[in-house]
Order: structure tokens, then C-alpha cells, then sequence
């Protein structure tokens, strides 16, 4: 009895020791796989989604497996870790699919139709090619297509749209089921108009795209899109009227932009301006920038290549001059006679903006050089600090007022305006810091400043400014020519896109000058501006009357 149950107690024993010896070397095994597994997930250092792919699968074909396929999603497209990428598995028509998409970006009223219609089918309604039959039979969809890459897949799947596995097929269906978060069309804050429309660009690329052909329906208009930035993938459109514009600036466009090379441009259009132009330290810019479809219409129609950036309620237009961004929209919506003089008065503004400030300085250090019956320039009574540093301490003051009203919510803005402007400016003089002159010829700088069109230009502007206050205070009269000499000629050198910056200026062509400085009727102004190289550079028919087509008809 005792050896017996002896027996049986060495034996279960043994028993349990097996177990427990073949269940530490199964769980050995997982752990081993497991490390394995997050050694490889910690090495991956892709810079896009094919080398991520090739790196999980070792080449960019779609499995004929679904779980295969859902391995290769779960690493690079993290699914079943991101709650937004979802993948809805079914049978449908007696075939295993699965549908994939961005919780976020799919349109549910589209894919409840498509999945409506599937789910009637049978296995006798699908042939043995079940996805070529869901494609060219089932799905009730316009915009349908066949990718055969894993990732094409992810990369449409990521712009919002949704892709069907079938088991056993090769190939994936990606249907365009996209719906962005979109806000509508409002006025531009930067370009507000009097008369006109008040429908502006919006952060959506397809939106912005409509508005324009809603204005041009040319058939030479173009819009080639592409995508910048290996993790980003933004899109970018390139705008054009084929019959117009000059094919070679196009080409040389396109070629920059497809060899832009870096992780992504979220900031949208202006990281992409910085990567294609190459502006370095410039201050001024070397393309338009616009809100208005009306505007980059009216561009497009003179030759100009305009490019979209998905995300950015802006566009770039280019090339541009200097002339260019002095214009506004307004100057168009009234007559002509009108139009001319508002552009005259801005192009005051700006010339304000940049010289008001350095020729009352230097007048007032050297009033030798005053004018006949300007005697009253000048400050009449003594103040604590140096004139140049009573415009320094000013300018950062103007700048940081602005900041802060960017930063302020809007119902308080106009209150830290006043306080500012009024409150701080009158105790600055009255406790003699400053003196009265300074104050109003610095806010009637800031008034052309902020009068100038270009936002952009403005800031440029002003940093010119302050380099020719700065001349003038230490050199005087030879700070104030050179200062202005070497303006001219940094601004003759740049260029944007091989067309000169002071054009029409430099070089001269005074009928083009004088199309800028006169805003002329619509039926006068028959030419393109000659700097865009237009392969047509009119405007007007050659038989504008019809007589052509008249003596057609009557024969």
C-alpha cells in the first residue's frame, strides 16, 4: 500500500514537472517571439510608407490573405491601435472583405449605400473573380478605382478614402468617400472689398479648387496635383491655363516642388514657399499671396502659375514684383477714374510708411538741408531721451501693440488699442520721454504700413525703415542716399522665378509702368503683362466686333 502510494506520488510528480517544464518552454518561446518582435518594431526608422511597408513584408504587393494584410495595416497604419483607423470585416457575397477607412474622414451615408447594395448578393451573383464583379457590377459609386500596392492603399486610405480587401485577390478597391471637416467661404480679413464677392478660400483643397473653376470655365485650365512631404503626404496643386501661361515656368515649378525632400510642410504654403524659392534672409517676398478667388482668377488669366496647398486658406501666385503687391482687389470694383486715385493714395502710403520717418529724423538732426517754409519741423522743446531712441522704443511698441491685438479676443482688442494708443502715448509725452512729432509721424508711418496690401511687403517695410532711421542717425545725408541706393539694388538683384522684381521699373517699359500707375478701362487694357512670357499675351479677341463670324454666317 505504502509503495504503491508511493509509486503514485513519484509518478504524479513526474507528471506535474512535465507540464510545468513544457508550459516555461511554450512561454519561453512567446517571450523570445515577443522580444523579437519589439526589437524589430524599435529598429524601423522609414522615412516613408513604402520603406515601411517593403521593411514589414519585404515588398509593396497586396497579400491574397486578409490576415496577412491586417498584420502589415497593424504596423504601419496602426490599426487596432488608433481608435479613428477601423476595419469592418464582413461576407458578402460569399466572399471574406474588408472595408478600411478613417473613422473620421468616411462619408456614412456613402458607404451604408454601397455596403446596401453588396449585402443582397449571393454566391451565385459573384463570379470567381469576386473583386473585378464588386467593381464593375456592385458598387454603386462614381469614384471607384484598383490599386495593386500596399501603399497606394494606406496613402489613399490616410487622404480620407476607403479601401475593400477581398480573400484571395491581388488587388484593392478605393473608393473616394471623403468627408473633411470643412468650414464655409467667408470674406478675407486681409483683402475685404467695398463691392464685390465675399467669398474667400477656406483650409479644404477641392473647395478652393471649385471656387476658381466656378470663375474660369476655360478648358485649358489645369490642376495638376502632387504630394510634398514623405510622412505629411500634402497635397499640392499647381494651377495654370495651358494656352496662356509659359510652359517652361511650369515645368520648372513642378520640378521643384517634386524635389522638395523633407517630412512634411504642416505649416502648408509658406514652408512650401521656403523650400521652392529660396529666398534665404530677403525680407521681401517673391510671391503673392491671396484669399480671393476673384484675385488669383485674374492672375491666372494674365499667364501666372498659382499653387494650392491643402490645409492653408491662402494661395500663392507667382512670379510677382514689387508693383504687384501694391495693388487691391478694391482699386478694380470702382471706376476707372476712381480706382486710380485710391491706388494712387496707397502708393503714398507705403512710400510714407518707408521714407516719413528717416527724412524728418535727418531734417531734424541737420536742419541746414530744411526746405523754404518748413522752419516749424522739428521739436520745439527738450525731452530725456535721443531722438533715434525714442523711434526705436516706438516701432517695438507699434509691434508689440499688434502682437497683442493678434492674441487678443476681439471684444477686447479695440479697449487695449485705445489704452495703448492713447493712454501710454500721451503720459509717455507729457512726462516728456517723448516728444509729440515722434508719436504722429510714427503712427502715420504705421497707418501706410498697415495700408500696404501685402502683409508680407508691410513687414519688409518696416524693417527697411528701421535700417534707414538707424543710417541716417549715424551718417546722415550719405546714410539716408547709400541706405536708399543699396534698397534699389538689393531689390534689382532678386528675382522671382527669373523675372525682375522692379519690372516695370527696372528694366523700364513705360507702358506697362504707366498701366500700373493708372488703373485703365477694362477694353483698354488689351495686353498681358509682358514679364509672365506668355506664349498669348492678349487679351482681346482679333475680331472683336464679329464681323468675322458674321460674314461666315451670311455665307
Amino acid at each position: 500500500m505504502d509503495e504503491r502510494t508511493e509509486h503514485t506520488g513519484q509518478g504524479n510528480s513526474e507528471g506535474i514537472t512535465e507540464e510545468m517544464l513544457h508550459k516555461s518552454a511554450y512561454e519561453i518561446q512567446k517571450e523570445e517571439e515577443e522580444k523579437a518582435y519589439n526589437k524589430k518594431k524599435q529598429n524601423e526608422m522609414s522615412d516613408s510608407i513604402e520603406e515601411s511597408v517593403q521593411y514589414w513584408q519585404e515588398n509593396d504587393d497586396i497579400s491574397p490573405r486578409m490576415s496577412e494584410n491586417k498584420y502589415t495595416l497593424q504596423q504601419v497604419l496602426g490599426l487596432g491601435e488608433s481608435f479613428d483607423v477601423n476595419m469592418r470585416e464582413m461576407v458578402l457575397g460569399g466572399k471574406h472583405v474588408g472595408l478600411l477607412m478613417i473613422t473620421g474622414f468616411a462619408k456614412d451615408e456613402i458607404l451604408l449605400e454601397v455596403l446596401k447594395r453588396l449585402t443582397y448578393l449571393t454566391p451565385d451573383d459573384v463570379s470567381g473573380h469576386a473583386l473585378k464583379s464588386y467593381f464593375e457590377c456592385y458598387i454603386p459609386h462614381i469614384q471607384v478605382e484598383k490599386v495593386e500596392k500596399m501603399s497606394a492603399v494606406i496613402n489613399k486610405v490616410l487622404t480620407g478614402m476607403s479601401a475593400m480587401f477581398v480573400e484571395g485577390d491581388r488587388s484593392v478597391l478605393i473608393m473616394d468617400t471623403r468627408s473633411y471637416p470643412v468650414r464655409s467661404p467667408e470674406e478675407p480679413s486681409l483683402e475685404r472689398v467695398v463691392r464685390g464677392s465675399r467669398d474667400g478660400f477656406t483650409e479644404t483643397l477641392l473647395t478652393n479648387v471649385t471656387l476658381v473653376r466656378r470663375r474660369i470655365r476655360d478648358p485649358g485650365l489645369k490642376f495638376e496635383i502632387m504630394q510634398v512631404g514623405r510622412r505629411t503626404q500634402t497635397d499640392v496643386c499647381v494651377v495654370y491655363i495651358d494656352d496662356i501661361v509659359d510652359k517652361v515656368q511650369v515645368d520648372s515649378v513642378r520640378e521643384k516642388i517634386q524635389r522638395v525632400d523633407i517630412d512634411g510642410i504642416p505649416a502648408a504654403d509658406k514652408q512650401l514657399e521656403e523650400a521652392i524659392i529660396n529666398k534665404g534672409w530677403n525680407p521681401f517676398p517673391l510671391v503673392r499671396y491671396s484669399e480671393r478667388p476673384d484675385v488669383t482668377a485674374s492672375h491666372l488669366l494674365e499667364g501666372r502659375v498659382v499653387i494650392f496647398v491643402d490645409t492653408s486658406p491662402s494661395v500663392m501666385i507667382l512670379p510677382t514684383t514689387f508693383f504687384d503687391l501694391c495693388e487691391h482687389a478694391e482699386e478694380n470694383r470702382q471706376t476707372a477714374l476712381m480706382g486710380t486715385y485710391l491706388r494712387w493714395v496707397r502708393f503714398a502710403g507705403i512710400l510714407i510708411s518707408l521714407f516719413l520717418l528717416p527724412l524728418w529724423l535727418l531734417m531734424v538732426i541737420d536742419p541746414s538741408i530744411k526746405p523754404m517754409g518748413l522752419d516749424f519741423i522739428g521739436p520745439q522743446e527738450n525731452v530725456k531721451l535721443p531722438l533715434i531712441l525714442q523711434f526705436l522704443l516706438i516701432e517695438l511698441g507699434v509691434d508689440l501693440l499688434r502682437m497683442a491685438a493678434v492674441h487678443t479676443p476681439t471684444p477686447l482688442a479695440s479697449a487695449m488699442g485705445l489704452i495703448a494708443a492713447i493712454l501710454v502715448g500721451d503720459i509717455a509725452v507729457k512726462t516728456g520721454y517723448f516728444v509729440n512729432e515722434v508719436v504722429l509721424y510714427m503712427a502715420i508711418a504705421a497707418i501706410g504700413m498697415f495700408a500696404t496690401p501685402s502683409y508680407e511687403l508691410g513687414l519688409a517695410n518696416r524693417l527697411v525703415r528701421l535700417v534707414l532711421l538707424v543710417a541716417v542717425a549715424i551718417f546722415k545725408v550719405p546714410g539716408l542716399v547709400v541706405g536708399c541706393t543699396l534698397l534699389i539694388l538689393a531689390l534689382t538683384v532678386h528675382r522671382s522665378y527669373n523675372s525682375s522684381y522692379l519690372w516695370p521699373f527696372i528694366p523700364f517699359n513705360a507702358k506697362a509702368l504707366g498701366n500700373f500707375l493708372f488703373r485703365l478701362p477694362l477694353l483698354e487694357n488689351k495686353k498681358r503683362p509682358s514679364f509672365n512670357k506668355t506664349r498669348d499675351n492678349t487679351k482681346m479677341s482679333d475680331d472683336p466686333d464679329g464681323e468675322l463670324q458674321k460674314s461666315k454666317k451670311h455665307k
